[in-house]
């Protein structure tokens, strides 16, 4: 075999693995984005509040736990990540109860406890159905909080809704930038299904912001909270806690800082 055989060979099996990975990854990127999902007949059953069911406006039916605040007390809308659980933030609804702060977080379509499949466009419009139902059942204001990949969500509902204020945890850019810099030979912006763009949201949510991430975020880089909210509008402000990274940062000083900036809305 001629070494101009030889080089042509090796060439096509190379763009052969390369358009068979870029395939394989085409087909799995919801997996991969939504980890968390798996439809299962009953809810989960949190130690904290009650049970709920929310409809979305396309016929899916959302689970989520429900902790009634005061009368006179905001309550927070709780956005979580792509594999968390609702189940995971006793000590979080017992904090806010403490200070009367109601407090809601829901199970996106396809996860534990919810009809549906994951994706951008679904998520986005549970975010709205959970916040509708919410404020059909308070006269305070509503604080919506997104963690990881909830971040988009709480951004966008923020956008669409009259949210008094967003808590922002481990932001990100977009999830196309995220997903840009880790693939940075395949044409993601081309391949791409759910590319949550808050970078084109961000500057029209006019609520009070508060941004809090992890320096040590190896998930979700510093550098990509920090650019989401250099591009915010005013007020903002952003907590950076040293020594915490992307699984790791709720403690008690977190839902201390939270706690402080839903009180200061009032």
């Amino acid at each position: 075999m001629t070494a101009t055989k030889l080089l042509l060979m090796l060439s096509l099996m190379a763009a052969f693995a390369y358009m068979s990975l870029l395939g394989i990854i085409y087909v799995s990127q919801r997996t991969i984005l939504y980890p968390g999902a798996s439809w299962t007949p009953g809810p989960e059953q949190a130690s904290w509040g009650e049970s709920v069911s929310i409809r979305t406006p396309d016929g899916e039916t959302l689970h989520g736990t429900y902790s009634r605040g005061k009368p006179d007390k905001a309550s927070m809308l709780f956005f979580l990540g792509n594999a968390d659980r609702i189940g995971n933030y006793d000590f979080l609804a017992q904090a806010l109860e403490s200070r009367g702060i109601g407090l809601l977080a829901i199970s996106y379509r396809g996860y534990p406890g919810s009809t549906g499949t994951p994706s951008e466009v679904g998520l986005l419009t549970d975010g709205l159905a959970a916040y509708d139902w919410l404020s059909g059942r308070t006269e305070g204001k509503i604080v919506v909080i997104g963690q990881s990949l909830g971040s988009g969500v709480a951004v966008n509902t923020a956008w669409q809704r009259p949210a008094s204020a967003v808590v922002l945890v481990s932001a990100y850019l977009s999830v196309l930038s995220l997903a840009q810099a880790q693939y940075p030979f395949f044409p993601v912006s081309l391949l791409l299904k759910d590319p949550f763009r808050s970078d084109l949201r961000i500057a029209e949510v006019r609520q009070p912001k508060l941004f809090i991430h992890g320096r040590r975020d190896a998930i979700i880089p510093l550098s990509s909270g920090e650019a989401l909210f250099d591009i915010a509008s005013e007020p903002k402000q952003m907590l950076i806690y040293d020594g915490s990274g992307h699984n790791d940062i709720w403690d008690t000083r977190m839902v201390g800082d939270i706690i402080r900036f839903v009180e200061a809305l009032e």
